[in-house]
């Protein structure tokens, strides 16, 4: 029989489902009652149900919920170690499980009053960026037992369904480094459904003892993984006989298998090639399961409003912190907020000018205004844009310029209204398209990267806020230059890499004497060679020096004049020379960064980016050195900085 529960016109009811016709148990007697008579009472119940024709309902007509609306306990086991061998090289740790796996079914308990429906909105887990979703099945219990054998176990299955553990992989990631078990990276939601299948009907599916059934997952109708139940390290009768030493099982509970490999998302993460990554679940994706024999859930992802904020406690063993202070010299005051630089000009200003604190800016005409970048996360870009209002009430923004396509220039692109014309070097909007996924620098957050990296990439990214961004890229692009008039105003825009990335643009408002430099300028802070070459950066500052502007806005630090881009460009012909003269002394670049003399550059906040751009002039020089991830640079950087204090 194929059990649900149903919610018609005469309320939330139990059922037994034959073809496209339900045939109602009793009102007010539940699922969970029926199940508490063991396998006889229920298939008499059900045998009472289809002899009353007189209150059928059509499956049609009502909607589905979870068959067990409250189970009284929910375990979900890891019994295919495939899954396991996956999500381990997924997130760095190798495909070789420890011994442990091996002896023990392993299991841990989930949410009961967290579970969804079939067909029900999946909220995402307030506070991650990285939604997943497991297509599992279940076996429920359907007679009270302790300390059973597994033939015993085995036994006490009353039924089957489909079973996906909706998972926050980034706060999953961060729970995990307690090494006490699950938490709220498991706690948004169980799918139970869409019917209860008592093990007869599923018996043509068995072999070798484990139930054989084919399963595909899918998100959006784009096929994620498929497999089948047979793949199963671990049988139910062994885990449900593990479970209940000393512990007396009751009808009702639920034992989750894990995952059918390859059928989540966290499987197909690879670092290495994070371009081939399908991405985590956003706002209004569709995730289908489908079992054979079980049937199919179908549900859309929903957002979460955020959780309320807690406050770290001081680690009395962590290394203290120093107070950072950009020291270069500002034109306007440094401070966080809308400056007026010039005739209606400004600069959105964020200190202290390291990694995501970048700067914006806004160039308003008559009527129509120019946006130069948004910011990190969606937060910090309402901010922005509210403290603008009162500026582009009166003169909106038609146009915006990315600058470049590092996220904390970008990430704000989908709070622009859909009428501004967003535009970027064609090289940028490439690099936008093909890149990580914003969601993606949650790691930095969440990983465990040793006790020297961890709290330094804690310390540098932990403010932002990944979750819930949409990628939004250029509209309009360009090769080397483009005049845009905004509200009677001549404004000129620059291509002037690859240097910082693949393409970097500046904007010129000459009528105003304003240059906005983008992430050619660092002023006071360390700049970071992504992509080079390095001597192409040297051209780029040369350029912005002969336009002669005596208001220079960069991407990250003070406002500043000609005289910051003299010094960026002194600070990368110095780490050139340095790092070549390294080179041909026979130094590995990793020696080469560790023995650099800064000179004057090495009071510059964030001096450790040291690591990064003598990597990337040694790959100039020998295209042959290995292409290391970005977190393995990380990583590097904060031993760096470690070994100087």
């Amino acid at each position: 029989m194929k059990w649900l529960t149903f919610r018609g016109a005469g309320g939330e009811r139990a059922g037994v489902l034959s073809g496209e016709t339900i045939y109602p148990a009793p009102p007010g007697v539940t699922l969970l009652d029926l199940i508490g008579r063991g396998a006889e009472g229920l298939r008499q119940a059900g045998e009472e149900a289809l002899r009353s024709a007189s209150a059928v309902v059509q499956l049609g007509d009502v909607a589905l919920m979870a068959p067990i609306l409250r189970p009284p306990s929910i375990r979900d086991s890891l019994c295919f170690l495939d899954h396991m061998r996956n999500c381990q090289a997924a997130l760095g740790a190798g495909p070789v499980l420890s011994d442990t796996w091996y002896r023990i079914p392993a299991f841990y308990f989930a949410c009961p009053t967290t579970v969804l429906g079939p067909y029900d909105d999946a909220p995402m887990a307030p506070g991650s960026a990285w939604q997943d979703f497991e297509l599992e099945i279940a076996a429920v219990i359907g007679a009270s037992g302790e300390d059973l054998t597994v033939e015993q176990a085995e036994q006490a299955i009353i039924g089957y369904m489909i079973f996906n553990d909706w998972s926050a992989r980034d706060l999953q990631q961060l729970e995990s480094q307690l090494a006490i078990g699950q938490g709220k990276g498991k706690d948004s939601g169980v799918t139970l459904g869409p019917y209860l299948v008592t093990p007869d009907e599923l018996e043509p599916y068995r072999r070798d003892g484990k139930l054989s059934l084919q399963v595909t997952a899918l998100v959006n109708d784009t096929v994620i993984g498929s497999g089948s139940t047979a793949q199963m390290d671990w049988t139910f009768g062994e885990v449900i006989s593990y479970a209940s030493r000393g512990v007396t099982l009751t009808p009702g509970d639920v034992i989750g298998s894990g995952t059918v490999p390859t059928c989540t998302l966290v499987e197909h993460l690879n670092p290495a090639a994070l371009d081939s990554f399908p991405g985590w679940l956003h706002d209004g994706d569709v995730v289908t399961l489908q079992v054979q024999g079980l049937g199919e859930t179908r549900q859309t992802v929903r957002a979460s409003s955020a959780p309320h904020p807690l406050a770290a406690r001081p680690n009395p063993d962590a290394a203290p912190v120093p107070n950072r202070v950009n020291r270069a010299p500002a034109r306007v005051p440094y401070t966080r907020g809308l400056h007026e630089v010039a005739d209606r000009v400004w600069a959105w200003i964020l200190p202290d000018g390291g990694y995501g604190w970048s700067n914006a800016g806004l160039v308003a005409g008559d009527g129509a205004s120019l946006l130069v970048d948004t910011l990190f996360d969606l937060a910090l870009t309402r901010e922005m844009l509210t403290a603008m209002k009162p500026v582009t009430d009166g003169a909106p923004i038609t146009d915006a310029l990315i600058t470049h396509s590092n996220g904390d220039h970008t990430h704000g692109n989908q709070l622009l209204d859909g009428s501004v014309r967003i535009i970027a070097a064609q090289g940028t909007a490439e690099e936008i398209a093909h890149g990580m996924a914003p969601e993606m620098l949650a790691m930095v957050q969440t990983a465990n990267l040793g006790p020297v990296a961890t709290p330094y990439a804690r310390d540098r990214f932990g403010q932002f806020d990944f979750s819930g961004i949409k990628l939004r890229n250029a509209d309009q692009t360009f090769d080397h230059d483009l005049a845009i008039d905004v509200g009677g105003r001549q404004i000129n825009l620059l291509n002037l890499g690859p240097a910082h990335t693949a393409a970097d643009s500046v904007v010129h408002v000459p009528d105003a004497g304003v240059l906005f430099g983008g992430d050619l300028l660092f002023i006071g802070c360390t700049p970071i060679v992504w992509a080079g070459p390095i001597a192409n950066w040297v051209t780029a500052c040369d350029a912005m020096i002969a336009l002669d502007a005596p208001t220079v806005v960069p991407g990250h630090g003070p406002v500043t004049d000609p005289d910051g881009i003299r010094a960026v460009r002194g600070y990368l012909a110095h780490v050139a020379e340095q790092a070549g003269a390294a080179y041909r002394e026979g130094l590995s670049w990793a020696e080469a960064a560790d023995t650099i003399d800064l000179g004057e550059y090495a009071t510059w906040l964030d001096a450790e980016r040291v690591v990064v751009n003598v990597y990337q002039r040694y790959r100039e020089l020998d295209p042959n050195t290995p292409q290391l991830e970005i977190m393995a640079l990380l990583v590097m950087q904060a031993e760096w900085l470690a070994k100087r204090g």
